[in-house]
């Protein structure tokens, strides 16, 4: 088959996109990078330069509208990797033209802007494909595989306790600093807070592994109202923002198949000895399965592998393999990947919890 040809809008010669997502599709036989498209015409020069040397062919640069790449007869696939605000507007006019296109999540800055997205695709066709790649994790595969293989018996209850760290040279989000870069992700409205990143992560992982949660009983804390920005070394500027979204998030709920879940997060703490990043305890009647990590960002399904524990021992995997990687192999493939049907389910149980915190009653789905 011949490789998928790819117009990457958002990728620059720095950040997420081309640290993270990039080097996936360049190292693999099924995709090429064909174009890339960014804001203006210095960095789409600049970005178009890098990969023409790293891809080892002539690659297209585009800036503005991504109706120009989406319009380009060569690009098959559109990848839109920017921030939040700014999903729906880069990926509509892709779909408009007919590509299939990924949208890293949270795929819409809120569920309206999502639904918009899912509708355009529906009615034309395309296919569809979002960033919430922890389902190809190597833990949770086989947690999966552990699951629907009996082993533990019938889910009784599901238990998460995470942290996001937050000292000198650690993430520098959600807490009391932030990076310049990240000053967004402090505005409840911005579609990139704890609850709407990290929590859209995790969860989507809980659901496809346990079922859809069916009710929620949810309360935020805002912990660190104003954070002190920091410079590229980590140290702390003179400017100070306010912070509006929630950095302490905890509900409990049930599953369709009556399990219970109880989940924690916690944003701002550092990583003194002794605190765990990550524990994960799935308990059944016959067993448990339990993942947990102290490596920073461990709650972080989709770009590290906690270890995996089967009644307190660690069995066997496939090893540490590139969740990103193989997400977009997985699509690739027509393998089961996350659609964005997937994402307007998550973002359905995002608003559920945050419905449940701000009017102190029980949210059923």
């Amino acid at each position: 088959m011949s490789p998928i040809k790819v117009g990457f809008v958002g990728l620059s010669s720095s950040g997420w996109a081309s640290t993270c997502l990039a080097p996936g599709l360049l190292n693999s036989p099924s995709y090429t990078l064909t174009a890339v498209s960014t804001t203006n015409a210095e960095s789409a020069a600049a970005s178009a330069k890098k990969y023409t040397e790293l891809a080892g062919h002539a690659v297209k640069p585009y800036w503005g509208s991504t109706e120009q790449v989406a319009n380009d007869p060569e690009v098959q696939l559109v990848v839109v990797a920017i921030k939040a605000p700014g999903h729906k507007a880069a990926a509509l006019p892709a779909i408009e033209a007919g590509k299939d296109v990924f949208v890293e999540w949270p795929a819409g800055q809120n569920t309206a802007a999502t639904l918009e997205i899912a509708a355009a695709a529906k009615a034309k066709g395309v296919k569809t494909v979002v960033g919430l790649q922890g389902r190809q994790a190597g833990v949770v595969k086989k947690t999966k595989e552990i699951l629907e293989s009996g082993k533990i018996g019938r889910i009784l209850s599901s238990s998460i306790t995470m942290k996001i760290a937050q000292a000198p040279g650690e993430l520098g989000f959600w807490g009391p600093t932030v990076n310049q870069r990240n000053i967004y992700t402090l505005d409840r409205d911005g579609g990139a807070t704890m609850l709407d990143i990290a929590i859209g992560h995790q969860l989507d992982v809980v659901t496809h592994l346990l079922g859809p949660i069916t009710s929620v009983s949810a309360t935020t804390a805002l912990q660190f109202p104003t954070a002190t920005v920091i410079d590229a070394e980590h140290k702390p500027t003179s400017q100070t923002i306010r912070a509006t979204g929630p950095d302490h998030v905890a509900f409990s709920g049930l599953f369709a198949s009556g399990a219970l879940a109880s989940v924690v997060w916690r944003g701002g703490i550092k990583s003194t000895p002794g605190r765990k990043q990550f524990i994960w305890q799935i308990d059944g009647e016959e067993g448990s399965v339990r993942m947990e990590s102290d490596e920073l960002g461990g709650a972080f399904l989709h770009i590290r592998n906690p270890t995996l524990y089967l009644n307190g021992e660690v069995p066997q995997t496939s090893g540490p393999a590139d969740n990103l990687t193989s997400a977009w192999e997985a699509f690739a493939r027509g393998e089961e990947y996350p659609t964005i049907e997937d994402a307007v389910k998550n973002h359905r149980l995002l608003d559920a919890i945050a419905t449940s915190a701000q009017e102190g009653r029980t949210v059923h789905l």
